[in-house]
């Protein structure tokens, strides 16, 4: 997980940092041509998700390093501060480009709920850990991490989906398989991690999910 995570953001800041966003859209690298004559807070927006995504993904898996928890408190404490900054601005740059999703719709929505849950499961770890909550801080960061981890998923996704088209006979030109494929990845992408961090989770007998004292309150004003 640690190697795929540092593999993929290397190639994902990488590859937008060998020229403009015209020049790259030209060449069809990622993202860039859908991003290319967009408005400059769209195109901020872009950058700040690469590089800042791209730091929460490249620092989260040494948050789960068992030795750096234990013996060094300290290099913990600011690993995690790093990553949680680093999601506060990625979440907010991602939320505002799922408005301009090459996906549409769909994109709207399954990237931009991505973004508000890799917020909300960050801001609740870091709640966990200011009152005290070591085993609640644990299970939100796991399930935090796997929000982080769609970048990779997401390409594993692509890279499958379009194998499956080729595979079975596809007329369809590369980028239309791409397009096809990316059509489907919004919620592909997070979906399944969540499901397998909250497995983890348990496995791991830390605190599942439920409602709060408030949630159950309102729902049952009676």
């Amino acid at each position: 997980m640690t190697v795929l995570s540092l593999a993929i953001t290397g190639y994902f800041v990488g590859q937008y940092a060998t020229g403009s966003l015209q020049s790259l859209g030209a060449r069809h690298v990622g993202l860039a041509n859908n991003y290319a004559n967009r408005a400059l807070p769209v195109q901020i927006a872009f950058y700040t998700h690469i590089v800042f995504a791209g730091l929460a993904l490249s620092v989260g898996p040494f948050q789960f390093v068992r030795a750096i928890r234990r013996r060094r408190p300290g290099l913990h404490r600011w690993i995690g501060r790093t990553y949680l900054v680093s999601i506060a601005f990625g979440s907010v740059a991602a939320f505002v480009m799922s408005f301009v999703s090459e996906a549409g719709l769909v994109g709207l929505f399954g990237f931009g709920s991505l973004a508000v849950l890799w917020a909300w499961t960050s801001y609740r770890g870091y709640r966990a850990i200011r009152q005290r909550d070591l085993a609640s801080h644990r299970a939100w960061m796991i399930r935090s991490f796997a929000l982080t981890f769609a970048a990779p998923t997401l390409r594993l996704w692509l890279g499958l989906l379009i194998g499956v088209q080729a595979v079975a006979g596809s007329h369809a030109t590369g980028q239309q398989m791409f397009d096809n494929a990316y059509a489907a990845v919004p919620f592909l992408c997070w979906l399944p991690n969540i499901v397998v961090a909250e497995l983890m989770i348990r496995r791991r007998n830390l605190p599942g999910l439920r409602l709060s004292p408030l949630d159950q309150a309102g729902a049952n004003p009676a």
